[in-house]
């Protein structure tokens, strides 16, 4: 299985494309995610941005007047195009600030998460929010990155 990942910084962010592609990558290879993949030649496109973009994309698409961390947009074909993530710099910084650990790791996250949505999994009860979030510390833990205490609860289902 091979990933083709572009990068696109419309903000200033400390965190190199090198490094997002490279935990897209190994998480794209933790076994029970690369099962989700329909085609084994993918690709996708990760923009970092700031709230004002998140706010307004969200407005349009989800119609919810707010910023928000990350987005996902599914190519919504069986293409090897698996979709398009764009994630708020700030929010991370934030987000990071809130945890207690380093904003490269919340930027981690946040690029796992919007790839779980691209390959079909979402959040809309506990038992997927568990699900989610176990293997998002899977794949963080492939990259050296550990989320602080609190920050994705796994409960016991």
């Amino acid at each position: 299985m091979s990933g083709s990942i572009e990068i696109v910084k419309a903000v200033k962010a400390p965190v190199s494309p090198a490094e997002i592609r490279r935990v897209l990558l190994a998480a794209a290879a933790v076994p029970e995610i690369a099962l989700l993949f329909k085609k084994a030649d993918w690709g996708l496109a990760v923009r970092v941005s700031g709230d004002r973009e998140l706010r307004r994309l969200n407005r349009r698409f989800l119609g919810e007047d707010h910023p928000t961390d990350v987005l996902s947009f599914p190519s919504g074909d069986d293409g090897s195009h698996l979709g398009d993530i764009v994630i708020s710099w700030p929010a991370a910084e934030r987000q990071a600030t809130e945890f207690g650990h380093p904003a490269s790791t919340e930027l981690a996250l946040l690029s796992v998460h919007g790839l779980l949505h691209l390959v079909g999994l979402d959040h809309v009860g506990t038992r997927e929010e568990n699900e989610m979030n176990r293997l998002t510390v899977m794949a963080l833990a492939e990259t050296g990155h550990r989320v602080a205490a609190g920050r994705l609860a796994v409960a016991d289902a």
